[in-house]
C-alpha cells in the first residue's frame, strides 16, 4: 500500500469513528438569510455568477471529501478581476528578514484534496470550485462568500493588543472540530490584523461553517474587508483580490486530523507579514510555505501598519431558538484545571512591530470573553510556548442561557 492510499484508508477509518457533524435546518431568520433575493435567483443568474468566478482549469482533481479542486494558471485567477489588480502578474514571494526559519515542509496537518495523489502543476493554483449548491446555500449573490455585518451575533474568547503599529502576526492554532447548533453559524479560530478606523481587516484560520462549504469539517480559511460593512471584500477565494502564488495549498480547503479530547494534539502555524518593499500583506503556512498576499492598494489604513492584533476563537450566534446558540468553540470545553488536551489552545503568539518584520511576544495582552459563561478564556506566559492562551466552551448552559 503506497502512502497517498495509506492515508485514504486512515481518513475513512477516521470518519467512521469521528463522523461529519450536521446542523439544523430549520431557516428561523428569514430576514438575515435574504429570502427575498433567493427566490430571485434563477438558473441563467447562477449559471453566469459561476462561469465568472470559476476560471477555466488545466487540470481538475476530485477530492475525497466532495470538493472539487481546480488548478487555475496563477496570471488567470480571480483575484486580477479586480479593478485595481487588472493587468498586473503574481509577484514571487520576498526574501524574509534575516533570522526567520524557513523549511519549506508541511506540518503532520494535511488537506484531503492531497489523498488523491494527485497535485497542480507548476504555474497554477489549486482552486476550491464554487458550486450551484454553494450559491443555493448561501440565498444570495451579493452577500455569497462575505461576512454579515451584525456585529452583535459574533462573540469572541481572545487575546489582543493595540497601538503599536504592526507588520505582522503569527502563531499555532490548535485544531479542533466543534458542533455547530445550526447550519448558519460558524465556529472558527483566527488571527487577525486590522485598523483603527477604515474597517479594514485581514484574517485567517480554521472554521467550521456548513453555510459556506457544504459540511462540518475544519477548514483553513482567509478574509478580508476594507469598509465597515463589510460590502466588499470575502472568504478565501470567493471574489477577487486576494492572490495566491502557491500550487499545494487550497483556501477553503478542509484540514485534517482534528485534536481529540485528552488524546493527541495538532496545530497550524500561520503568518501574516508585510513586505516592507510595496507594502503586500503576505500569509505564510508552518515555516516558508508563502500562499499569496493581500495587495496594499486594496486597502486605506493597512497601506501602511496595522492597530488592532487579535488571537482566539470566534462564534457566530444567531440564536436559533431564542436561547444561546450551543455551537461550541475549540474543543467545545470550557479552559477549567488542566487546559491541554481538553480546553483549545493557540500558542507562540507574535506580533511584528518594525518593517524588518521582528517578531515579539505580545506586549501586555489583554484576555477577554464576551460572554465567560459560554465561552472563555485564559493566557500568559510561558518560556516553551510563549504568548498563548487556552479558550473555549459549548455555549448555552444553565448559566449561558
Amino acid at each position: 500500500m503506497d502512502f497517498s492510499s495509506l492515508l485514504l484508508h486512515v481518513f475513512l477509518i477516521v470518519s467512521f469513528v469521528y463522523p461529519i457533524h450536521s446542523c439544523h435546518n430549520q431557516l428561523n431568520n428569514q430576514a438575515f438569510l435574504g429570502e427575498n433575493e433567493f427566490h430571485k435567483l434563477n438558473k441563467t443568474m447562477i449559471t453566469s455568477h459561476l462561469q465568472r468566478i470559476n476560471k477555466p482549469a488545466v487540470k481538475t482533481i476530485q477530492s475525497p471529501d466532495g470538493d472539487i479542486i481546480d488548478c487555475i494558471l496563477t496570471h488567470k485567477q480571480l483575484a486580477f478581476d479586480h479593478p485595481l489588480l487588472k493587468g498586473q502578474k503574481p509577484l514571487d514571494p520576498p526574501k524574509r528578514s534575516r533570522g526567520v526559519h524557513q523549511t519549506g515542509n508541511f506540518s503532520n496537518i494535511f488537506q484531503l484534496w492531497t489523498l488523491s495523489g494527485e497535485s497542480c502543476p507548476e504555474g497554477t493554483i489549486p482552486v476550491r470550485r464554487t458550486t450551484e449548491q454553494d450559491l443555493l446555500r448561501a440565498g444570495s449573490i451579493t452577500q455569497f462568500g462575505r461576512k454579515y455585518i451584525d456585529r452583535d451575533s459574533y462573540e469572541h474568547a481572545m487575546a489582543s493588543v493595540q497601538g503599536d503599529g504592526y507588520t505582522g502576526a503569527s502563531a499555532v492554532l490548535n485544531i479542533w472540530q466543534p458542533k455547530l447548533d445550526y447550519c448558519y453559524e460558524f465556529s472558527a479560530a483566527k488571527i487577525l490584523l486590522s485598523s483603527q478606523k477604515s474597517g479594514d481587516i485581514i484574517e485567517t484560520g480554521w472554521q467550521v461553517y456548513q453555510h459556506l462549504y457544504g459540511d462540518g469539517r475544519p477548514r483553513l480559511f482567509i478574509h478580508w474587508t476594507a469598509d465597515p460593512e463589510r460590502q466588499n471584500g470575502c472568504y478565501d477565494l470567493k471574489c477577487s483580490g486576494f492572490v495566491q502564488t502557491h500550487n499545494k495549498v487550497v483556501l477553503g480547503g478542509s484540514v485534517t486530523p482534528a485534536s481529540i479530547y485528552d488524546g493527541k494534539q495538532y496545530g497550524l502555524k500561520l503568518t501574516i507579514w508585510k513586505d516592507p518593499n510595496n507594502g503586500n500583506w503576505w500569509l505564510e503556512l508552518e515555516s516558508g510555505i508563502h500562499i499569496g498576499y493581500w495587495p496594499a492598494s486594496l486597502f486605506t489604513e493597512l497601506k501602511g501598519e496595522a492597530y488592532f492584533a487579535e488571537f482566539g476563537g470566534e462564534v457566530f450566534n444567531l440564536k436559533p431558538s431564542g436561547a444561546h446558540t450551543s455551537t461550541e468553540m475549540g474543543s467545545g470545553h470550557f479552559v477549567s484545571g488542566r487546559g491541554f488536551g481538553r480546553a483549545a489552545f493557540i500558542k507562540k503568539m507574535k506580533v511584528a512591530v518594525t518593517e524588518q518584520n521582528v517578531y515579539i511576544d505580545l506586549p501586555d495582552p489583554d484576555f477577554s470573553s464576551d460572554h465567560p459563561n459560554c465561552y472563555n478564556v485564559k493566557g500568559g506566559f510561558i518560556k516553551d510556548w510563549g504568548s498563548y492562551l487556552y479558550y473555549g466552551g459549548p455555549g448555552y448552559n444553565k448559566n449561558c442561557p
